[in-house]
């Protein structure tokens, strides 16, 4: 069964040893971490797990953030942080009677988490830090309400319905920028290394796509989605999947509080600027991939089967693809280097759509098997689907003794390359030339090239009439093409 085109390109990512040490700096749960430690029996907390009011400047002062208020609201971040990632255990706290009412408070325990951030392997620190990129997403998707007491009614409820507030949508929202950030940054036309402006990302969620110049009214709502993705991001930094740089403040207008998108003359990075770390790439796909999300990254193929590495760098960028069989082939090592060439060729046989592209990768992974592969190469110069690649792989090597193709082996190969590109959606001018260069290469091609007994034939002439420069050759394409379908449907 071929594979599918993924919907997002490969992502390679630091090895999990790199990535535990990131998550084991990044800001909050690094806090989180010195907090729980400094916990012990006299520590007491409220119903929720928070630390008591009384408690948060003598925490805040062994973070080193101060006494005033923001010293206070950092470490209570910090502790929730803790508690949501089992880095403290708490008991709830119970008056004298045990109804659970009244202003009782808990205690708290150090979680079994705690010991496995310097115990446990690296799987088991990004276990703990996937954990708490949960509750900071919770905590980024949250209502904001200026007096909470305000929301509560006389039966001691909650109105949520007045904070206008969908939970599901807020997250659907800031997934749906994470993940067109995630696409950005492994998008070849994206900004490589760099930070994308925070205007495009919202408006890569707000305008449709088919727009041309947006309206008054779509630039407003791109000026609300920067506004929420400011304050979001602001929340989303100290987890560690992205560096930051905030909104500049002077740009906030006093009725919204909104800034309007720049000018193309302005200076973008006024407007906010933000780039994923290499945390923050393997955070996102980890929530994508539970979401059902297919997000490939390099080396999951490595402990494949040929058939399934053939069919899953199908659509990689070359370097990607590239980099991906040298995993798979060092799984086998040099050792295995022939048997894996004949694995190989075994996984680049068929006749469906797929298999043009998979005898493509499978010469060009011949190609990093160097010459132990050349036995098994040669093992299959007589195959009517193998012997074109073979005889090509063996001459780029400048081999001896390689018999001349037969000419019916000639023009399959001519078919089967040009559907292996026409599937791969390559650049446009590189197809046009290969494909005059291939029907250049031998005088009355159109004449014969009908008759190729291929599954692809009559799509790939009538694609080399739509491509040749050449009026009169696209024209023989063209009528060959028909002379095909009609063959076929004969």
């Amino acid at each position: 069964m071929s594979a599918e085109r993924p919907s997002l390109p490969p992502v390679r990512l630091h090895t999990e040893a790199e990535l535990a040490r990131d998550a084991l700096a990044a800001p909050l749960l690094a806090r989180a971490v010195r907090l729980a430690r400094w916990a012990g029996p006299a520590t007491r907390v409220g119903a929720g797990g928070e630390l008591v009011e009384a408690q948060l400047p003598e925490a805040a002062q062994h973070l080193g953030l101060g006494d005033d208020e923001d010293g206070a609201a950092y470490a209570s971040e910090a502790w929730r942080l803790a508690v949501d990632t089992g880095l403290v255990d708490f008991e709830d706290p119970q008056d004298a009677d045990g109804t659970g009412e009244g202003d009782a408070e808990g205690t708290v325990t150090a979680g079994e988490n705690l010991a496995l951030l310097t115990s446990g392997s690296p799987q088991d620190v990004l276990a703990i830090w996937l954990d708490g990129l949960e509750a900071v997403h919770a905590d980024a998707t949250a209502p904001a309400f200026d007096d909470f007491a305000d929301l509560i009614g006389e039966d001691g409820s909650v109105d949520f319905d007045a904070l206008d507030w969908d939970p599901e949508e807020e997250a659907e929202f800031l997934d749906g920028v994470l993940g067109n950030l995630y696409l950005l940054t492994l998008s070849e036309a994206g900004p490589a290394d760099g930070p994308v402006p925070l205007p495009a990302l919202a408006a890569s969620v707000v305008v449709p796509d088919d727009m041309g110049e947006p309206t008054d009214d779509v630039l407003e709502q791109v000026s609300e989605a920067m506004m929420r993705l400011d304050d979001q991001f602001r929340v989303l930094e100290p987890i560690g999947i992205v560096e930051y740089r905030p909104v500049d403040e002077t740009l906030l207008t006093e009725e919204g509080e909104a800034a309007t998108p720049p000018a193309d003359d302005e200076d973008v990075t006024r407007y906010g600027m933000v780039k994923l770390t290499p945390l923050g790439l393997y955070g996102i796909r980890e929530r994508m991939l539970e979401a059902g999300v297919d997000a490939p990254a390099v080396g999951d193929l490595a402990d494949k089967g040929a058939d399934a590495l053939l069919d899953g760098i199908a659509y990689y960028p070359e370097e990607a693809a590239r980099t991906e069989v040298g995993l798979w082939l060092g799984r086998r090592g040099a050792e295995g280097a022939e048997a894996a060439a004949v694995e190989l060729l075994d996984a680049a046989r068929g006749g469906d759509r797929r298999a043009p592209l998979r005898r493509l990768h499978c010469q060009q992974a011949l190609a990093l098997v160097g010459p132990e592969a050349e036995p098994a190469v040669r093992a299959v110069l007589g195959d009517p689907e193998l012997g074109g690649l073979a005889r090509v792989w063996l001459a780029e090597r400048g081999a001896a003794d390689v018999p001349a193709p037969p000419e019916s082996m000639i023009f399959w190969l001519a078919v089967d390359t040009i559907a292996a590109q026409l599937d791969a959606d390559g650049d446009l001018d590189e197809l046009q030339e290969l494909v005059e260069g291939l029907s250049g290469q031998h005088s009355g091609f159109f004449d014969e090239a009908w008759r190729v007994e291929h599954p692809a034939t009559a799509e790939v002439l009538e694609a080399m009439g739509r491509l040749h420069s050449d009026r009169g050759a696209a024209k023989a394409a063209r009528k060959a093409a028909y002379k095909a379908r009609s063959r076929q449907q004969s």
